[in-house]
């Protein structure tokens, strides 16, 4: 059972998780034979002000 954590900085559309729910799965199906009805995805949407790259924050 693949399980996904994808961790993105700000908020993504309900169009946006679906697509990318759908392109993961797809790839996991077809590179490594796993179902799509097994595959977990967890998408966490950071705000900026929590996520930062050596002490500049994106937010």
């Amino acid at each position: 059972m693949p399980y996904i954590n994808l961790k993105v900085v700000g908020k993504l559309t309900k169009e946006q998780k679906k697509e990318i729910a759908k392109q993961f799965s797809d790839t996991l199906l077809k590179v490594a034979s796993k179902p799509k009805e097994y595959t977990y995805l967890v998408i966490d949407e950071i705000p900026g002000e929590n996520w930062a790259v050596g002490e500049k924050f994106f937010g």
